[in-house]
Formats: C-alpha cells, sequence, structure tokens
C-alpha cells in the first residue's frame, strides 16, 4: 500500500509539464456529480483556454441513446486537492451539441440574471451553510449511531467535543484544508443538532461564485467520503422523528442593503420574497416539506414569517443588521439537497429585478 500512496502522490511537475484536469457536471438528478480527467499540455488559469468536451448522456439520464452526446463547457478553475501540483478541478456546465442548455443545466440562467446590469450594479453577496450527514457505508445509519437504535436525544452534539459527541471530525476537518487548498471560500465548520451531521459555510462569494463555489465544495466532500468509505447525504430530513433536519440556510445581501439606510431595504426586500414564498419553496429542495414542519428550528413550509433573531422563522435578521441599521438577512427556508444556482439567481431576480 505505501507504493500506491507513493505512486497516487507523485509530483508530476519534476518529470512534465503535462497538467491533468478534472472535469465536474452534475448528472440527471440534479445532486449526483459526475466527473473525469484529461491531460492538458500544460498549465491552465482561466476557463476559457480549456477544450469544451462531451460526455455519454444516456448513461447519467441526461440524453437518449440514439442521441447521447452532452458537451460540457468549462465555466471555473480550482486547484486539486487530490493530485495537488498544477492540477485542477473544472467546473462545467451542459449543452447540446447545438448548443443548447440541457434542462439540468441550472447555472445557464443563473448566468443570465447575474450578468444583468441591475443585478451586476448591486454587487450581490452570498454565504451558504451547507448541513449534511454522514452515514455508515453498509447500513446508510448516521456515523456514531448504534446499528439500528438510537443515540441520546439531541442537546450534547452541537458544536459538540468529544467520542460519544462528535462523529467524523477527521473528515470534516480533512474537507476544511482541502476546500481552503483549492480556493473555495470556505468560512467555517460545525457540528451539527442531530449526531453525525455536520455543517460548512461558503462565502461570503459573489453571484454565480456562490454556486460553482458550493457545488465544488461538494464535489471534494464527496471524494473524500468516497476514500473515507463513508456515506455523503444531502436529504433534508435523514431520520423521521425528534431529530433536526439538514438544510442550506443562504445569507444575502447587496449593495444597497450593505449601505446606510440598508434595513429599510431589506424589509422591502422581504416583502417580496414573502409575495413570491411558494415559488421559492417550490425550487428550494426535494423533501423539503419534511424538514419544513415549524418545529426543529424551521416555520412551517405553508407560512412565510420572518423575525430579529428568529430562528423559527422563514428568514431571519441578526440582532447586529438591526443595530446598524444594515447589512444582510438569511433565508432559512433551502433544504440541504438545494441547487445553488437556482437559489442564489433566485432571491437576486425576485429582490432586485421583480418589480410588483
Amino acid at each position: 500500500m505505501s507504493l500506491l500512496s507513493d505512486l497516487i502522490n507523485l509530483n508530476l511537475s519534476d518529470t512534465t509539464e503535462k497538467v491533468i484536469a478534472e472535469y465536474i457536471w452534475i448528472g440527471g438528478s440534479g445532486m449526483d456529480l459526475r466527473s473525469k480527467a484529461r491531460t492538458l499540455p500544460g498549465p491552465v488559469s482561466d476557463p476559457s483556454e480549456l477544450p469544451k468536451w462531451n460526455y455519454d448522456g444516456s448513461s447519467t439520464g441526461q440524453a437518449p441513446g440514439e442521441d447521447s452526446e452532452v458537451i460540457i463547457y468549462p465555466q471555473a478553475i480550482f486547484r486539486d486537492p487530490f493530485r495537488r501540483g498544477n492540477n485542477i478541478l473544472v467546473i462545467c456546465d451542459a449543452y447540446t451539441p447545438a448548443g443548447e442548455p440541457i434542462p439540468t443545466n441550472k447555472r445557464h440562467d443563473a448566468a443570465k440574471i447575474f450578468s444583468h446590469p441591475e443585478v451586476v450594479a448591486e454587487e450581490p453577496w452570498y454565504g451558504i451553510e451547507q448541513e449534511y450527514t454522514l452515514l455508515k457505508k453498509e447500513v446508510h445509519w448516521p456515523l456514531g449511531w448504534p446499528v439500528g437504535g438510537f443515540p441520546g436525544p439531541q442537546g450534547p452534539y452541537y458544536c459538540g467535543v468529544g467520542a460519544d459527541k462528535a462523529f467524523g471530525r477527521d473528515i470534516v476537518d480533512a474537507h476544511y484544508k482541502a476546500c481552503l487548498y483549492a480556493g473555495v471560500n470556505i468560512s467555517g465548520i460545525n457540528g451539527e443538532v442531530m449526531p453525525g451531521q455536520w455543517e460548512f459555510q461558503v462565502g461570503p462569494a459573489v453571484g454565480i461564485s456562490a454556486g460553482d463555489e458550493l457545488w465544488v465544495a461538494r464535489y471534494i466532500l464527496e471524494r473524500i467520503t468516497e476514500i473515507a468509505g463513508v456515506v455523503l447525504s444531502f436529504d433534508p430530513k435523514p431520520i423521521k422523528g425528534d431529530w433536526n433536519g439538514a438544510g442550506a440556510h443562504t445569507n444575502y445581501s447587496t449593495k444597497s442593503m450593505r449601505n446606510d439606510g440598508g434595513y429599510e431595504v431589506i424589509k422591502t426586500a422581504i416583502e417580496k420574497l414573502g409575495k413570491k414564498h411558494k415559488e421559492h419553496i417550490a425550487a428550494y429542495g426535494e423533501g423539503n416539506e419534511r424538514r419544513l414542519t415549524g418545529r426543529h428550528e424551521t416555520a412551517d413550509i405553508n407560512t412565510f414569517l420572518w423575525g430579529v433573531a428568529n430562528r423559527g422563522a422563514s428568514i431571519r435578521v441578526g440582532r447586529d443588521t438591526e443595530k446598524a441599521g444594515k447589512g444582510y438577512f438569511e433565508d432559512r427556508r433551502p433544504a440541504s439537497n438545494m441547487d445553488p444556482y437556482v437559489v442564489t439567481s433566485m432571491i437576486a431576480n425576485t429582490t432586485i429585478l421583480w418589480k410588483p
């Protein structure tokens, strides 16, 4: 095994200028990440320098067998924490051979919204709190839980320390450092309320980069859990009963919100979000009705409610924002399995472009 490890960790730059680019895209379910690698003649720093590529869409549920070719366009580059050196991870989106975005390509429409002059002028910032659950591979039961049984009730696990409270910290820390190495603006991690559940935060990130960074952070986490032999779940309610679900709270601000007088802009934006509550809920993740019950730090899925420092609300405004009269707010509705391209662009569209 030591020889295998040595070979995996070979530094290619000692012998060749060639680099490996891992092309990453989103599969047919909208949550399954796929990737494959190709050799490039030398280091690349801009996605425009990378060639387009293709894959068999009939094997990912994205094209029929008789016309299966899907083309992937490189959109964002990150350093590869697995191969290191000058090797890269490449976030791509998917198109037909005729150049039309395929139905699961949510990045394309998001990029249109983020390139709108009114949105560009407002410099929308996002901070996404990605919750997830680590499961035992053989039984798909949370890490640290007795097989077929349950741990003690929630309480000691949130930000907990100790072998009977924190399960999977090696995976979490490996992911944290790998994201920093890759160039993801990961801003923190913590243990969550349900044992075996964790969270990482990405941001602040501007516009479309929030989606790119969250997707590559998810990819890195999938790869690390693969190495560890642990299953990664983004299910918004992995365990029924008196256990917290998993969300992707999305913190948001615009330039107008961050400037003096921004609190009034925030309140207007929240009012707009309330008027489009049903449309947002429909786009905020599959199975979210199992999580948004009005319990376990959530508002009921059919109710729109906002408040200051209220973790049982749809939208939470922080005490610091209220006191300063400017800042940001948190949309607590998105599920852990949401598409960040959809959620971030939808918030920008509703709060900036939509004129009720």
